[in-house]
């Protein structure tokens, strides 16, 4: 099996087309030693080459376990059947390591993948449907990284106006709302395909079309965790991020969040490192990027969502938009600690009238206009095809040392 694995990989680079693996095995025969290691190591390393060169596909239908799993998490996108299941060491070697007894469907079923580990991309009933949402996918992917972004007709006016934009956001400023609704309303026909939708839900990760041209959008969902960014959702931004900017496809970023989730635990689990790889993300990517602020940026959020400070090419933002350190009432407890209840809201009053506005940061150039959220589709697709031929070349070097 990894004989044919590492041809078709191999094939697959030197013809320059995307890569489609069919995953169901229960790793290496016990009875045969190292020599199945060996393959295993062989597919990995060409497997490896192909990453941000071809795109890659998994579909796992039964078990993935061992080296099979591991291979896993090289490829693009991984789609899970329902019967599926994957890890590295089975229940036997956790309940020997461990003393905890487990299922196999406990350790690493489908769904568990999916919404737990982040690792799938979404499951199906079957290698059938399983082979449709790679179809999905490939239309807005190049067959190689040196092709550039597909396109097709737009039937849906690039001008057309947005209202329903603006009305998507709540009048106050600790409302929610699902900013899915947003992208329906900017990109084209409102039709996008959102990727690993189950895990990390305070960020969404989609393609669209925005007149006729493939991008990656990258956005806080203000439904969960309040849009605040944690290490799953860096993570799962960062990758998104990174395999836009392999195969040249824009990324558009929409920027609604109060910050990093505050917590010893994810400090302790390296929110840091793990922060920082969404930051390596933007700043190595050379495609085309324009960020549109809706409605708050804060503190390190602020400059790890694609900030202009980040290299972004147009920064953009909604009237009510407001960019900081932290917001008016954290500033105040802060600042004006044992003050009197008015002393306090005088503070917060005047911080938001001289700081917060996004008027303020457009004078400094953190910011290249304010919009009003009607004409979001038309100055954002106008954006893109004003940095359609874009290039950015970097400095040769081996390659950077990612905060992995």
């Amino acid at each position: 099996m990894t004989t044919v694995m590492t041809d078709g990989c191999r094939m697959a680079l030197e013809e320059r087309v995307p890569l489609l693996l069919i995953i169901n095995s229960a790793g290496a025969d016990i009875a045969e030693g190292v020599a199945p290691l060996d393959g295993w190591g062989r597919a990995a390393r060409i497997l490896t080459r192909c990453s941000g060169r071809v795109p890659t596909f998994a579909i796992v239908d039964g078990p993935a376990v061992s080296g099979p799993a591991l291979l896993l998490g090289l490829v693009d996108h991984v789609i899970m059947t329902s019967r599926a299941y994957a890890f590295v060491n089975g229940p036997v070697m956790v309940e020997q390591f461990t003393g905890i007894a487990i299922s196999k469907d406990e350790l690493g079923s489908a769904e568990t993948m999916e919404r737990t580990a982040g690792l799938a991309t979404c499951v199906v009933d079957d290698r059938d449907q399983g082979l449709h949402v790679v179809t999905d996918i490939l239309d807005h992917l190049p067959d190689h990284s040196d092709l550039p972004a597909p396109t097709e007709v737009a039937h849906d006016p690039v001008w057309r106006s947005t209202p329903e934009a603006g009305e998507a956001i709540p009048e106050t400023a600790t409302g929610s709302y699902d900013v899915r609704t947003v992208i329906e309303a900017i990109v084209d026909d409102g039709d996008y395909l959102e990727i690993r939708s189950r895990w990390a839900t305070n960020v969404v990760t989609a393609y669209a079309r925005l007149g006729g041209r493939s991008i990656g959008i990258v956005a806080n969902q203000p439904l969960a965790l309040a849009g605040t960014l944690d290490i799953p959702a860096s993570q799962k931004a960062a990758r998104f991020v990174n395999c836009c900017d392999a195969f040249g496809l824009p990324i558009l970023t929409l920027v609604d969040t109060p910050g990093f989730y505050p917590g010893k635990d994810l400090e302790w689990r390296g929110m840091i490192r793990h922060g920082a790889q969404l930051v390596y993300a933007y700043g190595q990517a050379t495609v085309p990027r324009v960020c549109v602020i809706l409605r708050k940026s804060y503190g390190g959020a602020y400059i790890v969502m694609d900030s202009k400070e980040m290299g972004n090419d147009i920064c953009l933002a909604w009237p009510w938009a407001e960019l900081a350190v932290m917001g008016a009432g954290q500033a105040s407890a802060i600042l004006r600690r044992g003050a009197s209840d008015i002393d306090r809201a005088d503070f917060e009053a005047d911080y938001a009238e001289r700081l917060l506005n996004p008027y303020v940061a457009a004078e400094r150039g953190y910011v290249d206009d304010v919009i009003d959220p009607a004409d979001t589709r038309r100055v954002v697709a106008g954006a893109f095809a004003m940095l359609a031929d874009k290039r950015d070349r970097r400095p040769g070097r081996r390659h950077g040392n990612s905060p992995l």
